[in-house]
């Protein structure tokens, strides 16, 4: 008896996981007199996991490949015990593997915890003939104190790691509320929540363009090949976004229908959902490799606490982001306006009285009107260059590529709408007719949109996004830019409440008919094609 509660109290004395299990085989090869012990514990799946050993040597050892729990392995009951003679005689057995010792005797039993099997332990070779029944009570008992061991083990790496990921999730919090920038912001994430969750690649997805989602940041191991996958809509990542809620994946290894064929090199993984007020944001893939453990539903829940924490963050850092924008863009235009209000009005002025002091110059003095008329020409230069500070102050960006422009448009609408609207680019070939590749078509835009036409393309979107924000109350808005071989078209759509009939047309939408009769087109604001309200914008571009 003393020495079975020995064993007992070496097997319960750690709280360490891979501690607890080496102590384990020890103390049931002490206990029974077995030459060998070992236990196979066992994934979602009935694989062995993880193999602890004790008896074999480390040289043979390192050669031997673990056991699969096939063959005798597999006759273990799940609620009893397996004790032979011999069992090379067993008709499952299916021989050694080259290196491995001979062994005949055999003593397994099941390791349960909470109610299912959680591993197989193995005894062999007895010392002085067989196992006996007093072992095999013995071995069931001290199972049952292993199981009371793993579910401490296991209360103790959840509080440890719950410990871990609350420090984490605190620190991406105070990143983003300390002025990191969003794209920085999100690789951070990506970077520490892998670690925390000793995955070994996290991958964060987040809306592309027409309604898809791909993977924009990725962290560990070499992830070139990750970055700008596209998620299938029918995948895991679409659920998890549509459903608000994360999941867990037992091994990509042993999938059968793999949508996203670069996952097949991962085992297990998890989902959590970037939400926050309400809204998916996108999602955090954890991968880890093949062999590795399983993420459990305490990994799943401390995950999704902390997805959530670090969406509200990004969403609030978004915010500031735009607000800092925004008024950046108000300084900008008061520096505009106060250049043109009160320096060019008073540069305007000195040059009248320029003017009139030298029509009052004799002609005789012709030095002095000389004088005189230099300095008018540096007024004039001076209102020249002011003119132009005061047009790139109030149009940053009237340089940049029209495509770039408007995906800064639909960027920046995020914060008011709360989500990322979609932007589609279509062209025909000029010549013709012909549709062209996406690609292509970016590339000859502003070949085929002059810049004056541009700009009202940028003002037509902004009205459109600015507008289903304010009145639409929609949960997806979409812009699509036509362009064809003499016209062009912008269509804003959205999945809203629709056209409320006792609003008046407002200036803003008076502006845009106005901006479209100058190109010779026009203009139409009507319900959409399913629901909501469909902006129709035409212009001659030829």
């Amino acid at each position: 008896m003393t020495k079975f509660l020995d064993a007992v109290l070496s097997v319960t004395s750690h709280l360490h996981l891979d501690d607890m299990l080496a102590n384990f085989v020890r103390a049931a090869a002490d206990l029974t007199g077995a030459k060998y012990a070992a236990i196979g514990v066992l994934d979602a799946a009935g694989e062995t996991e993880t193999f602890v050993q004790h008896g074999v040597d480390p040289v043979t050892e390192a050669v031997l490949e673990h056991p699969h729990g096939r063959g005798i392995l597999a006759e273990i009951p799940t609620d009893g015990v397996l004790m032979l003679s011999d069992l090379t005689t067993h008709p499952r057995f299916q021989g050694f593997p080259e290196g491995h010792p001979m062994m005949r005797s055999f003593l397994g039993v099941p390791v349960r915890v909470a109610d299912q099997v959680y591993g197989r332990l193995y005894l062999s070779e007895k010392a002085g003939g067989d196992f006996t029944d007093t072992d095999a009570e013995n071995i069931r008992m001290l199972a049952a104190a292993a199981a009371i061991a793993v579910q401490n083990s296991r209360l103790y790496k959840a509080a440890r790691t719950r410990e871990r990921w609350l420090a984490v999730g605190q620190e991406i919090t105070t990143a983003l509320l300390s002025g990191l920038d969003v794209e920085d912001a999100l690789a951070l994430i990506a970077r520490k929540v892998r670690k925390v969750a000793d995955a070994d690649t996290a991958a964060v997805v987040l809306p592309g363009l027409d309604d898809s989602w791909l993977i924009e940041f990725a962290d560990g191991d070499p992830v070139g090949d990750l970055v700008g996958i596209v998620m299938p809509p029918d995948g895991r990542a679409m659920t998890v976004l549509a459903e608000k809620e994360g999941i867990i994946v037992d091994s990509f290894a042993r999938a059968r229908n793999l949508r996203v064929p670069e996952f097949g090199r991962y085992g297990p993984s998890l989902y959590a959902p970037l939400v926050a007020e309400g809204q998916s944001m996108g999602v955090i893939i954890l991968l880890r490799n093949k062999h590795a453990p399983e993420f459990t539903e305490s990994d799943l829940n401390v995950a999704e606490s902390i997805a959530r924490q670090a969406a509200l963050a990004l969403k609030l850092a978004e915010a500031r982001q735009a607000q800092d924008l925004a008024g950046l863009v108000e300084e900008r235009a008061r520096i505009a306006r106060d250049l043109h209000d009160m320096a060019i009005q008073q540069l305007f002025a000195t040059g009248l009285q320029l003017t009139h002091a030298r029509e009052q110059v004799p002609p005789e003095r012709d030095e002095l009107r000389q004088v005189l008329a230099t300095a008018l020409d540096g007024v004039d230069d001076s209102v020249r260059q002011i003119r132009a500070i005061v047009q790139n102050l109030r149009s940053p960006n009237e340089n940049a590529p029209l495509l770039e422009r408007l995906r800064r448009e639909t960027s920046l609408a995020r914060t008011g709408l709360g989500f990322a609207p979609s932007l589609v680019l279509e062209a025909t070939d000029p010549v013709t007719g012909v549709p062209q590749p996406s690609d292509q078509a970016a590339d000859d835009l502003d070949a085929r949109v002059d810049a004056d036409l541009a700009d009202d393309v940028v003002a037509v979107v902004r009205e459109g996004l600015a507008n289903a924000a304010r009145h639409a109350w929609a949960s997806s808005v979409h812009v699509r830019l036509a362009v064809g071989p003499e016209d062009i078209e912008v269509v804003v759509t959205d999945d809203g409440v629709g056209l409320d009939p006792e609003r008046t047309r407002s200036s803003g939408l008076d502006n845009l008919a106005t901006r479209a009769r100058r190109h010779g087109g026009e203009f139409r604001l009507g319900p959409g094609p399913d629901g909501g309200t469909s902006l129709v914008w035409t212009a001659r571009s030829g």
